[in-house]
């Protein structure tokens, strides 16, 4: 845990905390993920449910939805506020945000958006956002920069050790890759 001095109008200190931990729930459980003034990231194989719910105030939440142990379909329920929640995601994943309200200036950053239209994304893991945002954003990385994202993190540091130690592979960078080896 460490502390990170924002730069912005706002001024204040806030607490970073990283996890990377492996979760045995059903996919009838909610996740519950709350990043008030805090930077939440979840990386790896953290869950197996396909219900997650964010609440932020001011905050940050890094969610990593690539893991081969998640369902399909995946609810994302999102309460934002002044908030960005940065998702990792499968190239090939429909992010569907019709069902997200903006009560204020917002927007879902996706730069290789997939829709459900697509002929051959069929089969693709869809993550539905709902909710509402008010002066937020979603970010959506896939491909080589969610791999960036996740290997940026003190988790991905702890991971690689303990892979060397235990004369593994990493898993943060690319969760799939725990059920290959």
């Amino acid at each position: 845990m460490h502390c990170n001095y924002q730069g912005s109008q706002d001024h204040e200190w806030t607490e970073t905390t990283e996890m990377t931990t492996t979760s045995t729930e059903t996919t009838d459980a909610t996740e519950r993920i709350h990043a008030d003034h805090a930077v939440i990231k979840r990386l790896g194989n953290w869950t197996r449910t396909g219900h997650i719910q964010v609440r932020a105030r001011r905050g940050l939440a890094v969610l990593d939805l690539r893991s081969p142990d998640l369902p399909d379909d995946i609810d994302l329920h999102l309460e934002l506020q002044r908030a960005t929640v940065k998702l990792l995601v499968p190239d090939d994943a429909v992010v569907d945000h019709w069902a997200l309200g903006w009560t204020a200036r917002g927007k879902v950053k996706d730069a290789q958006g997939r829709t459900a239209e697509d002929s051959a994304l069929a089969d693709a893991r869809r993550i539905r956002l709902t909710g509402v945002a008010a002066d937020s954003e979603v970010r959506v990385h896939r491909g080589g920069i969610a791999v960036l994202s996740a290997m940026c993190s003190r988790a991905y540091l702890r991971d690689l050790r303990l892979a060397h130690r235990t004369g593994g592979h990493p898993t943060v960078d690319d969760p799939a890759r725990s059920h290959g080896h």
